[in-house]
């Protein structure tokens, strides 16, 4: 804290700055950045833009900013992954321009990049400071340079791990009323920032070719991700206004509908728990809000199931419902529920199979049963045949032999 002080210090006083101390939610799983409310009523546009992120190097991103919601989405993973922003930096944001930020990063494992780059940005405003020089002044120039370099690599790292773990609880609520409070104690320097700003480009429309990313809620929804305050029991909620889906320690509610709220609070009400209370730690947060929806949609799907419902469809739902029991999901009542329709279906099944085989026998029995006429008749014909045969038989050994023995 003590670098950031510094360098924020340093920082141009024309223009506003603000410090954000990185939590979970922020570099991992959501990528969600939250800026203090009162500074985007202050500085920021009052619709969704696109801000430009410029870091140290002067390198640009575009990224997302949802005024509704005052925090970056789309475009801020990206910045974070490139810049390798892990839990416990702290990022100071100055606002250059009405949609524009130079970020500077103070990391919590490397003093000695920042306590360099700090001894740049010292040298920076004292070169402005000091105005354009000659060339007699550039060996003096260099000089000053190299001592920079021998004092930079002196610096000792200043261990702030105690800082950073008490500074990342630190909840956006509390930096809304430090800035709150910042705002109050210098009205007249703020008034004069207002008065810049509002100088430089007119904010322009945002362009339909930027997309949502991580963070494209829908019409639905209300507010956004943010952090849980506290660990709340089921039968704590009395009602569906106190009902908060969370997961990692973040509310998710706004990814899901009020529709899809509601339905899965009745889900969780008949079973007086969190649906989601066991899953494992760590689930990325899309993906949790797409195994709540589908456990909607099957619970929907078997309320309005009927007998004529094909078991494939039933084996369907019970393989996903067996993937999110073991991923942690309450699911098991629906898997009892879903086995007993399939159990039904089974018997449904193998009745008409039953009635189709005897209907097949009776055919076949009917086939058989003529053909045991048939063979009847043959029987019967061949019978009085044999009779007639039998009579003649007596007499047809003389005739033989009278045959035989005629003359020629």
């Amino acid at each position: 804290m003590m670098r950031v002080k510094e360098t924020q210090s340093i920082l141009s006083p024309e223009f506003p700055s603000i410090i954000k101390h990185m939590l979970p939610s922020n570099v991992t799983r959501v990528f969600w950045l939250h800026f203090p409310k009162r500074f985007c009523e202050a500085y920021l546009p009052k619709k969704d833009t696109i801000i430009v992120l410029e870091d140290e190097k002067g390198k640009s991103y575009e990224t997302k900013y949802l005024a509704h919601k005052v925090g970056l989405s789309g475009g801020w993973r990206g910045f974070s992954i490139d810049h390798k922003i892990m839990e416990g930096d702290v990022l100071i944001f100055h606002l250059v321009e009405p949609a524009k930020f130079k970020v500077y990063i103070v990391r919590v494992n490397d003093s000695e990049e920042v306590d360099g780059a700090l001894a740049l940005l010292k040298l920076e405003a004292g070169v402005k400071q000091m105005g354009p020089i000659d060339s007699s002044e550039e060996v003096d120039g260099a000089l000053g340079l190299l001592k920079l370099e021998a004092a930079i690599k002196q610096m000792t790292p200043i261990n702030e791990a105690v800082h950073v773990e008490k500074l990342s609880r630190v909840s956006e609520e509390m930096e809304d009323l430090h800035f709150e409070h910042l705002l109050q104690d210098n009205p007249e320097k703020n008034n004069e920032m207002n008065v810049k700003l509002a100088c430089l480009n007119n904010f322009g429309p945002t362009s339909d070719l930027y997309e949502y990313e991580s963070e494209d809620l829908g019409s639905e929804t209300t507010g956004g991700i943010r952090l849980s305050k506290s660990a709340v029991d089921f039968k704590e909620v009395k009602c569906f206004e106190d009902f908060d889906i969370t997961v990692n320690g973040l509310v998710i509610n706004s990814e899901l509908s009020k529709h899809l709220q509601t339905k899965y609070y009745e889900l969780c009400c008949c079973q007086n728990s969190f649906l989601h209370e066991h899953l494992l730690d760590g689930l990325n947060c899309k993906l949790v809000v797409g195994m709540l929806s589908e456990t909607i949609n099957i619970a929907d799907a078997i309320r309005a199931s009927k007998l004529i419902t094909s078991l494939e469809n039933l084996a369907i739902w019970e393989k996903t419902l067996k993937a999110f029991e073991g991923l942690g999901m309450n699911v098991g009542f629906l898997l009892a529920r879903l086995r007993q329709l399939m159990h039904l279906s089974d018997k449904s099944k193998r009745y008409e199979e039953a009635t189709l085989e005897r209907v097949n026998a009776k055919e076949e029995m009917t086939t058989l049963e003529a053909k045991l006429l048939e063979v009847k008749d043959t029987i019967n014909r061949l019978g009085v045949e044999i009779e007639k045969l039998v009579v003649d038989s007596e007499n047809l050994e003389p005739k033989f032999q009278e045959v035989a023995k005629a003359p020629w």
